[in-house]
């Protein structure tokens, strides 16, 4: 591998030498580039980050109206979120292990351009299925965002540092949480708008950060011969995807014990043993099993999924909670998020500037953790009628937790493994994160349509004339808009009763991260860039294999 080539000089030691950053420039200046220069880069990248969050907010706050003007089922519902997370999920390892191999610019400038795509043609969709086959493009460029961004912050930051950074963009990510309902409510509760302008609405500021990155990221390209391992990404793709189909759809349209069953699920297996088989082989494999050695990288892993399920469950169905049995508009339900989304900014910023000024991290993790499953609990408790001030209290609870966990385990894994891996590794984490969030979504969803189900048929028979009232056929969120008086009101009790369910499983959940992260290794954080990283193990194996050459010229000789 040839030395890599940075396209704009940085602050730093000079090539070729080797010093302890600490004695070459104060603290926000380690791992080669300025503090001005590092925000310089950072703005187009936090954009991209802004509008990848926007989309998912956005979306999850207008599904209600969405899917009754196309007259969805709750089963659609959770597709819509489900599709995106499927493709994001599938897609991450793969984008990951690609900014090992190219430009780490260039890529997230593809992932925005995929991203812009799928949000225009999805904006167009005049059906629930069209709808969520664009959702699946959009997702393919947002599983590049979410991991890209984080893995160029490491090439250019070192893990000592990275945690003052983390905070911004856990700042971007409450604004966009924040804003993302409120802007969606205003294009739903406008007339002359409408709720495809939520997919529109990213595009601008999308275009925004191609233009900021392409003036202001600058990161080193390494040159060198490549082997993208396409056997192992089709295995990875395939085995995930059919795994979590089978969970979205068993249960509803088959059985769990049947043949679409046993065809998924062994499909699903084999094609997971394929690419483990094919990862041991690859010159270039997309997830390094080795990865999984570290004791840290795996528990973070395993802490991931449950954060994951945090995400992803606790917006879309506090979402549908807050308009369906509430009452409230998607403007009003946006802006009571707003204690979670505060107590995630407020979090996450004070850890990381906490973390950069003492180097300790296992620490928040382990509060974070406790806080996350203490949310959920508390949560477990809603109904239809509970307290609005009462339910800020518990978001705020969950979004603190929130804030002190995702970022600092993604953080916690960069600090262990070798600059080549990187990319590999920030990725697989975003992956499991990503995975855990898409089987929240299925099972969760699934959870909730039963115990709703269950809530209307026994209500159906303790109404009098109901009944007669809902006419033949299913009873739910699909029946919303035409169902009589009676029937509708039923149908938000039981939305609001159920709710509760679903963040009970969530707390049970959350019990494994505490677990992983109680057991993971704390290592001081390192103060040199991945960049610096990966120059000085191209210089120590280089040394190597002159050393080794050196000694077997002296045997010849001697011999």
């Amino acid at each position: 591998m040839s030395t890599s080539t940075p396209t704009r000089a940085v602050a730093g030691p000079a090539a070729g030498t080797v010093a302890d950053p600490a004695s070459v420039a104060p603290a926000e200046q380690q791992g080669g580039m300025t503090h001005r220069q590092i925000l310089s880069a950072l703005s187009g990248m936090l954009l991209a980050m802004f509008v990848a969050f926007l989309s998912s907010t956005v979306v999850s706050n207008a599904l209600p109206t969405i899917i009754t003007d196309l007259r969805g089922s709750q089963s659609q519902y959770t597709w819509v979120v489900t599709a995106t997370l499927l493709a994001s999920t599938a897609s991450t390892p793969i984008w990951g292990k690609l900014s090992d191999l190219f430009s780490k610019k260039l890529l997230i400038q593809i992932a925005i351009v995929v991203f812009i795509v799928g949000s225009m043609l999805a904006g167009l969709s005049q059906s629930v299925p069209t709808l969520i086959g664009w959702r699946v493009l959009q997702g393919l460029g947002l599983g590049g965002l979410q991991a890209l961004v984080q893995i160029a912050m490491a090439a250019m930051i070192s893990p000592r540092e990275r945690g003052r950074y983390s905070g911004l963009l856990g700042g971007v990510m409450a604004v966009a949480t924040v804003g993302g309902p409120l802007i969606g409510g205003v294009l739903v509760d406008t007339s002359w708008l409408g709720w495809r302008w939520c997919f529109y609405v990213g595009v601008p500021f999308a275009v925004a950060a191609l233009v900021l990155l392409q003036r202001t990221l600058h990161l080193p390209v390494t040159k060198r011969d490549v082997s993208i391992d396409y056997l192992g990404a089709a295995f990875l793709t395939a085995g995930v995807s059919a795994l979590l189909i089978w969970v979205t759809l068993a249960g509803g349209s088959f059985g769990w014990l049947s043949l679409e069953t046993g065809l998924f699920v062994g499909g699903g297996v084999l094609a997971i043993a394929a690419f483990i088989v094919t990862e041991l082989r690859a010159k270039e494999p997309i997830v390094p099993l080795r990865l999984f050695r570290d004791r840290t990288t795996t528990l973070a892993i395993i802490a991931s999924v449950a954060i994951g399920v945090a995400m992803f469950g606790s917006t879309v169905f506090l979402g549908q909670y807050l308009q369906i049995s509430r009452g409230y508009s998607p403007t009003a339900a946006g802006l009571l998020t707003i204690p979670m989304v505060g107590g995630l900014l407020v979090s996450s910023t004070v850890s990381g500037i906490l973390i950069t000024r003492t180097g300790l991290w296992k620490r928040y993790l382990v509060a974070g953790s406790l806080l996350v499953a203490l949310g959920f609990g508390l949560l477990a408790t809603i109904d239809h009628a509970t307290n609005m001030v009462l339910l800020g209290v518990f978001l705020a609870v969950l979004g603190t937790g929130i804030g002190m966990t995702m970022q600092n385990l993604v953080l916690a894994v960069q600090n262990t493994v070798a600059a080549t891996d990187l990319g590999a590794a920030s990725s697989a984490v975003a992956f499991f994160r990503s995975l855990g969030g898409t089987i929240g979504v299925s099972v969760l969803g699934a959870v909730l349509s039963s115990r709703v189900g269950t809530l209307i048929q026994s209500g159906l028979a303790d109404i009098p004339g109901a009944a007669a009232a809902a006419g033949s056929g299913d009873v739910g969120l699909a029946s919303l808009a035409d169902a009589p008086a009676p029937v509708r009101a039923l149908i938000q009790v039981s939305y609001g009763d159920a709710t509760g369910r679903i963040f009970l499983v969530s707390a049970l959940l959350s019990i494994i991260t505490i677990v992983a992260i109680l057991f993971i290794r704390e290592v001081a954080l390192r103060t040199s860039s991945g960049d610096e990283q990966l120059r000085a193990e191209t210089r120590a194996s280089s040394t190597v294999a002159v050393d080794g050459e050196l000694a077997t010229s002296g045997r010849h000789a001697a011999s």
